[in-house]
This record gives structure tokens, sequence and C-alpha cells, in this order.
């Protein structure tokens, strides 16, 4: 009589899928959303639930398996996937509950955000979550989480209560303020380094259905004059609002290029309208889609310029300041793009995201100040070598004014030294304490990693 292999003894009591190469649906679920990212899990378990995590996580110990966690597989560095290793899928858990009276919603790990936000705004309710309603709510959240409402509410993740997290060992632990505190600490901000996270319950608080939003858009060559704009605006933005600016390709066809100002005041929708006044008469602009619109429609605003499949490649840092030096750098990147995909997206941080002391979290983001992000992004493969490029020179240009401050879920696999260290700042050496408690072994490495 043969015995059963350990794969075979699970398949009996997995309620999610078990995909193997040969399978049907296997290279499908393999690929997470960058299409530059072509890796070969040797095993995907497609979890639908924690008991199906658990069982995954100790067969890839008993297998001696490299783990990787895909939540909604927006990471642009690939981290949700892994050659020959095994990818814990948690895209099949849905589950999400909103409690309306107590303004909290507990959702599970593969949750995205246009799906949270479909539930939560039923009731007229919100939390910090996502500028691509794309993009999942686990990966987000546990590497800090801007959105919409981060000026007036903080992070994703100063707006957690509780987590559910799978040990690498194994086993189950919640973690709160009141719970395993230390736990809660770290992940926040401490990204998938300490455990699989099942489930998040959110503090919820009263926006929409209908807020002020929208964008503007501005010829390319009066960019200057836009992004000062942009840059005295910003300076005396209440925490009811914020304000991104990008730069792109017109999605008309005709090439030009343009500069673009988004914005969302989240609370008052007459105070919102009026505080949007002076954007959509500066300039004047050339496209005006500001003005009031779903909360919904306010997150997937940006959904269709960040498609699924294309392949991407992005470089990220805070900048010292947005100054005029700065802004004419760039102009000047930008003006050389080559990709009418591309983007340069300048991302403005204020508000209650930025005045929690950073020893409270993980999360060392805690600045005033603007995050550029050099998106670069292309489908034929055989742009890839140039679409790199572009990103590297562009990042490389903006040298001279990069600031200290990184944000953890915009880190490429290639950076150089330690990035994590850079990330984390002074929170780095507690992080690595705790990582040396919780994950010993450092089995989930498949990260921005700390090491024990």
């Amino acid at each position: 009589m043969s015995v059963a292999t350990p794969l075979e003894q699970l398949a009996l009591t997995f309620t999610g899928r078990l995909l193997q190469p040969a399978d049907a649906g296997y290279d499908d679920a393999r690929r997470v959303h960058n299409g530059l990212i072509d890796k070969r899990p040797a095993l995907i378990a497609r979890c639908h639930g924690t008991a199906d995590v658990v069982d995954a996580v100790k067969l890839a110990r008993t297998l001696n398996l490299e783990i990787a966690v895909r939540g909604g597989g927006h990471n642009v560095g690939g981290r949700g996937t892994i050659d020959s290793g095994l990818m814990i899928d948690l895209a099949p858990m849905k589950g999400i509950h909103v409690s309306p009276t107590g303004r909290t919603a507990r959702a599970q790990g593969g949750v995205l955000w246009k799906e949270f936000n479909r539930e939560t705004q039923l009731h007229g309710l919100a939390t910090t979550g996502g500028v691509v309603g794309t993009t999942g709510i686990a990966g987000l959240t546990l590497g800090g989480g801007l959105g919409w409402l981060m000026p007036k509410y903080g992070l994703a993740l100063d707006n957690l209560k509780s987590v559910e997290v799978v040990m690498a060992d194994g086993s189950v632990r919640r973690a709160s303020a009141d719970e395993n505190a230390d736990l809660f600490w770290a992940i926040r901000g401490g990204g998938g380094n300490f455990g699989i996270v099942t489930s998040f319950k959110y503090t919820l608080h009263s926006v929409g259905p209908m807020i002020a939003g929208g964008l503007v858009a501005h010829p390319f060559p009066n960019g200057k004059d836009v992004l000062r704009f942009f840059r005295d605006t910003c300076e005396s933005l209440p925490d009811e609002m914020m304000m991104v600016a990008g730069l792109m390709t017109a999605p008309d066809g005709s090439g030009n290029k343009l500069v673009g100002l988004v914005a969302a005041h989240a609370v008052s929708l007459a105070a919102g309208e009026a505080a949007l006044k002076p954007i959509k008469t500066f300039g004047p602009p050339v496209l005006d889609a500001m003005g009031p619109i779903s909360y919904c429609a306010q997150n997937s605003l940006l959904d269709a310029s960040i498609p699924r499949g294309a392949l991407n490649y992005w470089k990220a840092h805070f900048v010292k300041d947005l100054s005029d030096d700065c802004i004419g750098a760039i102009l000047d990147a930008f003006a050389k793009c080559p990709s009418p995909m591309s983007q340069i997206v300048i991302e403005h941080f204020h508000g209650a995201a930025s005045r929690v002391p950073v020893a409270d979290t993980a999360c060392a983001m805690r600045v005033t100040g603007y995050n550029v992000v050099i998106v670069s992004q292309w489908t034929d493969a055989k742009d890839t070598e140039r679409g790199i490029a572009w990103a590297r020179d562009s990042y490389t240009a903006l040298g001279p004014y990069l600031g200290t401050t990184r944000y953890v879920n915009y880190l490429g696999t290639d950076e150089a030294g330690d990035p994590a260290a850079v990330a984390y700042g002074p929170n780095y050496a507690r992080l690595r304490e705790l990582k040396k408690t919780y994950d010993p072994e450092n089995v989930f490495h498949v990260n921005v990693n700390i090491k024990p």
C-alpha cells in the first residue's frame, strides 16, 4: 500500500485549489499585475480561508519550499510570486463584513479596494485605502497605505483595529493594541515579514457617497507654472483634502504630453467644491473633470492608467522639497519619456498621516512633503530595455533633490544597499528584534525583507 505524499494528504482537506504547472488555471493564477514578472511556482495554493493558509504554510515547511504570498498581486516588484516555491494565493478570500453601527469592517486578505469600498459605501462609510481601486487591501495596508483620506484619517494602517495572522509555525494569532501588541506594531508597516495576515478589521468614517474630486489637465509646455501652483496650493491644504500631480500622455492618441492635477475633498461636498474652485480656474486647464464625484469613482479614477498585464518598472523617493530646480528636473525627465503609458506622479503627504509619531507604528513615513513616483510602463517586450533605462535615468537625474524617506510599497527588487534600513529608519532595529521573535528562520522573506 502506497503512502500518501504530503501534497496528497493536504488535498484531502484543502477547500481551495492546489495548482501545479500542468494544471488548468495554473498559468493565469501564477501571473501578477505587473506583466514584466514571469515566475513559475512549483505549487500555487489558492486559499479559501485561514485553515487553508495554515496548511499551505505547513506544507511549504515540510517540503522545504520558499513561500511567496499574493494578495491583490499589485506589488510592482513581483513579490507576490516566486520561481520553484509555493505561492500562497489569497485572491479567493473575498469576505467583507461591515458593521454600520460600530463603524468597522472586517475583510479577508484577498479583497481589493474597489470591492471593499463598494460594500462600505452602501452605508456612507470608508477608510483610507488606495488611489487605484484594483490594489489589494493586504499589501497596501501592511506597507503603509496611502489614499485620498490619509490627510484626514491617516494611512490605511492607522485605521487598523486588529488582524488575524498565520505565523511561520502555522499557528494563528490575533493582534491588536491589547493583544500581541508588539506584533500589531510590527505588521503596521512591516509588510509580510512577520506572518500572513488573513483578515483585517478597520475603523470606518462617514464619507460620501458623493464627494468633491476628480482631475484637471494642462498642456505640458505650461508644466512649470502648473507644478509651482500645485506646490503652493499643497502648502496650505486642509486635512480634508488630498492632491496629486501627474505628468502623462493624453489618452486620445495625439501623443500630447499633459500635466494633471487630481484632488479629493472627502468630508463636505459644499466645502469641497469651494476648495476645488481655485484648481479649476487656474490656467485654465484644457480638460476639466473636477466636481461632484462618487467616492468609489474617485478611488478608481486612475485604474485605467495602470492596466493589469502591462510591463512595469518603477522608481520612487521622497524629495527634500519641490523646488523650482526639482520641478525642472522632473519636467526634463518626462520630456524624454519613450512610452505614452508612462507617468511621473507627485504625491503630497500632509495632515493626520504625517502627525503620527514615528515610533507609534513600524511605518516611518511620517513626513510632510512630496513623493515622486516614476512609473515606466509599456506593452511590447522589445521596449523593456528602453523602459527600464528611462526610469533609472530619470531617478538618477533627481538624485540631487532626493530626501531620506522611501515608501516600502514602491521599492523594487534591484535597490542598492539595504532598502529596508532606509525605509524603516529609526524603527529598523526594533523590527529586526521582533523578526527574531516571530520569524527567526526568515521563512517570510519574499518581501522588503527585514533580516532577524
